[in-house]
């Protein structure tokens, strides 16, 4: 008898998944497919983190670890934000989990009762509804369009607070669009957020390094509302460490010690060699950070010159991330032989089937009309995927 409690019934399957599972069985079968679906960096892991993994195995870190994370990387987190950020968060502020997934999971769990609102930017990425679902919590979504550059404005954040509002998610830069908030930006967000006192600011920054703009500023310094924002971040992205599955979360001291305890009753601590690992991140050398920030924007511009050149494509030019999400809603209605593309999700698996690319459609971010391609992969890659989708847009007819 198989019994399904109605809480995950509810749950949608992650579609970035879905379309990189999709790729993988496509090329178990022999077929040469270019995956731009996953969001992750194709660099490998600098080699002075695996060397402190390797030393924290031979010195035997193989102990449970304490819920929060090991007190010398909640050191290393609370300098880096001092450091970086400008930002005093103690190390009883930082609770550290198996990937950012789970911190900004754990936020909204501690969180959110059922009925309560959670203000959400879109495009969103995919697994922040869902989230708030598990919490039986509701979503609010604030749609901000390619003519924005994916950006909302203060006067859609103020149309969607309500006495009921229980968090505001933010992520900037944002997957799936690669959008930047400025600081003049958020301070005018900031304003609006000033007048409900109760809402808490969640902040996902787990792009921070892989920005093209010059300068990041982090919701927490705004002293407004840095009391009670929270920010969650990781070393996935700026490290190459996306198997590692460390992530954290800085928060007001209550929400820390909340997210502590429900983290204490179904996962416990992290793994303590990764938790080694993203010590060393922290304290060793940054060149690496750089070093990849600068391949990614040379892809960003690489990948936004091929996609301006394919007709019925509507692109921008996204700032951070490793995210272009071009608008594709001309394609509606055309048809290649018996195949209508009918919409986005039409769209991303004509491009997979036909065209041999891997792509994420727009409505699993909240955003139908468009597709996510990630550029977290080789120019030669890049090059080869834009003539495939190019050649295979123009069969539409």
């Amino acid at each position: 008898m198989q019994q399904i409690s109605k809480r995950v019934q509810a749950l949608a399957p992650s579609q970035t998944l879905a379309m990189s599972q999709k790729s993988q069985e496509l090329k178990a079968q022999g077929v040469d497919v270019i995956n731009l679906s996953v969001g992750e960096p194709d660099f490998f892991t600098p080699d002075f983190i695996k060397e402190a993994a390797k030393k924290a195995i031979d010195d035997n870190f193989s102990f449970y670890t304490p819920v929060p994370g090991y007190l010398s990387l909640r050191k290393a987190i609370s300098e880096k934000l001092k450091r970086e950020n400008g930002l005093d968060f103690a190390p009883e502020q930082i609770v550290v989990s198996n990937g950012a997934k789970q911190s900004l999971c754990n936020v909204i769990l501690t969180v959110v009762n059922p009925g309560d609102e959670v203000v959400i930017p879109t495009p969103a990425w995919v697994s922040y509804v869902e989230m708030v679902n598990l919490a039986e919590g509701k979503s609010v979504l604030v749609p901000a369009t390619i003519e924005q550059n994916f950006k909302i404005t203060p006067a859609q954040l103020r149309e969607a607070l309500t006495e009921r509002t229980k968090i505001v998610l933010f992520c900037s830069p944002s997957n799936p669009t690669g959008s930047v908030y400025s600081r003049e930006e958020l301070q005018a967000l900031v304003e609006v957020l000033s007048d409900y006192p109760d809402v808490l600011v969640l902040s996902d920054e787990i792009y921070e390094h892989i920005n093209f703009t010059g300068s990041f500023t982090s919701l927490a310094s705004f002293p407004a509302i840095a009391d009670r924002t929270c920010i969650v971040n990781g070393v996935s992205k700026a490290y190459a460490m996306t198997g590692w599955r460390i992530g954290y979360l800085a928060a007001p001291l209550w929400l820390a010690k909340a997210t502590n305890k429900l983290q204490s009753q179904y996962t416990s601590g992290a793994s303590s060699i990764a938790q080694k690992a993203a010590e060393a991140a922290y304290t060793g050398p940054q060149d690496c950070v750089e070093d990849m920030r600068k391949a990614f924007e040379r892809r960003r511009d690489l990948v936004v010159g091929l996609a301006k050149a394919i007709p019925g494509l509507g692109v921008n030019t996204p700032e951070g991330a490793f995210y272009l999400f071009p608008e594709v809603s001309s394609y509606f209605g055309k048809r290649c032989g018996d195949r209508v593309i009918e919409n986005d999700a039409d769209l991303a698996m004509y491009l997979l089937e036909e065209g041999h690319v891997a792509t994420v459609a727009g409505s699993a971010f909240c955003c139908p009309g468009y597709i996510r391609l990630s550029y977290a992969t080789s120019d030669d890659n890049i090059c080869e995927a834009m003539r495939r989708i190019a050649e295979a847009l123009a069969k539409l007819i």
